[in-house]
């Protein structure tokens, strides 16, 4: 079985052939599956996606040794190496390319904690050599059975088709691949027949439930069958071979388990999002790099510690993994039931932790990448925050400790900048986020349809919320709009707590905005995260006290009800993630029975 390919280039050209096959010294041409090394020249596969994770196979599967197979015509040495999980390397075999197929074999025997395999190609003077289709392999599985994939996908129909053609033009991803659902919960439907061979792509249309209904009509539909069903996101650039690096990696798993893909970020290509990451259940804070896990790192840079690039050595267990990539076997589901009806944002924390409370932990297997949009360019006051707030709150309530006063004081610490810095619109959204989770499990009985609408109407009564073209920002000249510079006596913060402000008008990057700096200015033009706009903020003491008011009755309502909403949670979870429940949300009523 493959176990993943050696490849020399990405899917698309502004992927850098560095993430795949670097030259170390002389010259080479690489090509997406076939490498040229020109003579008096070093080519290492020691990338993100060249490297094999001995680590994760040595712990996860009952897998002895790995085969790498390749064509290899010309003169040249081929080696194979390895790490540990401090990096540090050592040649497992090496060969002198004689015309004939090359087979060198690796004992996946010193690798609990951690390390790498990987190839490295070198000529001498006068030798030139070619490389091409290089196969790493593993023994048939036992388990082994066909991946269905399940897009969720929402008004992208072009970024849709695009991960549909990636798929039906590599031979190798398409054999990995029972069926494709698309789930399309948009107007503007996904162009998708014909794309895939007939009974391939299984397209389906239905009003928005969210990540969580779109990716759960997947499970819903293929429910009973033996199948593994993997999530990939729709706003994503696709590494085919990710399909065969999971799909071979779960066959091969001693006992079944959920293996997430990773995450490079879209805008900047080199840069991992996170090796694997975990929740804090107790802090309501989502996205935590796992200790020892490489985290926001360009993956072609040096480690100024080690003198070494950045590579994930150290073999880590995940707490979860974003469902950009995330595939969910058969008797997961049959033990745990289905995603929880969170709308968005954290349906697949919450999952993962149920799933570990029934055996079944989740990996994020290093190499098997995808690009998706990066978090930080984001802004944090976005309508998704009421769903941070709220989802993970239910999440701690349902899998933490759920220690009440800490997560009221870590409420507190984020609604008092947001008032201070005039985001009158970010405190309406986390007391709301509040308020609706206290209100208990009931909210969730629509999928979350009327949670959006309600938080869409109440932010839309906050101008700030809003991003403009700098040049067009209503009411206020662009000429007007100047860059102010901080002073030593924002700090303290007279013109939120007393209305004394420095400068009536003024602009602040938004690397810059911290609530002191912007609540100096009585209007602040605060760029957006996505600097794709600015958003404006005008002081209003009113508002502000208003919102004060409310946001502390609500924390104290938190502190004096929230252990028996979290038991009112915890009862209901049986019932909400049953298939019933989603057949009623999947009706043309929508709603549970």
């Amino acid at each position: 079985m493959i176990a993943q390919r050696g490849l020399f280039a990405g899917p698309d050209p502004v992927i850098s052939k560095d993430l795949y096959a670097q030259i170390v010294s002389g010259g080479a041409r690489r090509e997406r599956a076939t490498l040229t090394v020109e003579p008096s020249s070093k080519v290492s596969g020691n990338t993100y996606f060249g490297r094999f994770p001995a680590g994760y196979w040595q712990r996860w599967t009952a897998v002895g040794a790995v085969e790498v197979e390749l064509e290899a015509a010309g003169s040249g040495t081929v080696s194979l190496l390895a790490s540990d999980f401090e990096g540090e390397p050592r040649v497992v075999a090496a060969r002198v390319v004689d015309g004939e197929p090359i087979s060198l074999v690796a004992p996946l025997d010193r690798f609990v904690d951690g390390g790498a395999l990987w190839l490295d190609w070198e000529t001498e003077p006068g030798q030139r050599l070619v490389v091409r289709d290089v196969r790493w392999t593993v023994p048939a599985a036992e388990r082994s059975r066909p991946t269905v994939v399940t897009i969720c996908t929402m008004d992208r129909p072009a970024d849709c088709l695009a991960t549909l053609t990636a798929i039906a033009g590599d031979d190798l991803a398409r054999a990995a691949v029972h069926a494709v659902y698309v789930v399309d919960q948009g107007t503007d439907p996904v162009p998708a027949e014909g794309v895939l061979p007939p009974g391939k792509l299984r397209y389906l249309r239905q009003p928005n439930l969210g990540g969580a209904g779109g990716f759960t009509r997947g499970l819903y539909e293929v429910d009973g069958e033996n199948v593994n069903v993997l999530f990939m996101d729709d706003d994503i650039v696709l590494e085919p071979d990710l399909l065969v690096r999971m799909t071979a990696f779960s066959a091969s798993t001693a006992e079944p388990l959920i293996l997430g893909g990773q995450m490079l970020n879209l805008l900047h290509p080199t840069r991992l999002h996170a090796a694997a990451e975990y929740t804090d259940l107790d802090g309501i804070r989502p996205g935590m790099p796992i200790r020892h896990s490489l985290h926001a790192v360009d993956l072609l840079a040096t480690d100024p510690d080690t003198g070494r690039p950045y590579r994930q050595e150290f073999r880590v267990d995940a707490g979860y993994n974003g469902w950009w990539a995330c595939l969910i076997p058969y008797e997961v589901v049959k033990e745990a039931g289905y995603p929880l009806p969170l709308f968005f944002q954290g349906d697949d924390a919450e999952y993962s932790y149920r799933a570990r409370g029934h055996g079944f932990p989740t990996v994020t297997l290093p190499g098997a990448g995808l690009w998706h949009t990066d978090f930080p360019w984001k802004d944090s006051d976005e309508l998704n925050r009421y769903f941070i707030l709220r989802n993970y709150t239910i999440i701690s309530a349902l899998h933490g400790d759920f220690p009440v006063l800490k997560i009221a004081g870590t409420l507190l610490a984020e609604l008092i900048p947001s008032l201070l810095g005039m985001r009158y619109g970010a405190a309406v959204t986390l007391i709301q986020a509040v308020s609706d989770f206290l209100d208990g499990p009931d909210i969730l009985r629509d999928g979350g349809v009327a949670a959006l609408a309600r938080i869409r109407e109440v932010r839309a009564r906050h101008p700030e919320t809003v991003a403009y073209p700098p040049t067009a920002v209503p009411e206020l000249a662009s000429n007007d709009i100047v860059i102010s510079e901080p002073s030593v006596f924002d700090r303290l913060a007279l013109g939120p707590l007393l209305g004394v402000h420095r400068l009536a008008l003024g602009s602040v990057p938004v690397s810059e905005a911290d609530w002191w700096r912007v609540g100096a200015l009585r209007t602040a033009v605060v760029t957006d995260a996505s600097q794709r706009g600015v958003r404006v903020r005008t002081y209003d003491r009113a508002h502000l006290v208003r919102l004060a008011c409310q946001g502390a009755r609500v924390l104290a309502r938190f502190i004096r009800d929230g252990a028996a909403i979290r038991e009112q949670y915890r009862a209901a979870l049986p019932r909400l993630t049953s298939r019933d429940a989603w057949t009623g949300l999947f009706s043309d009523e929508g709603l549970m029975p």
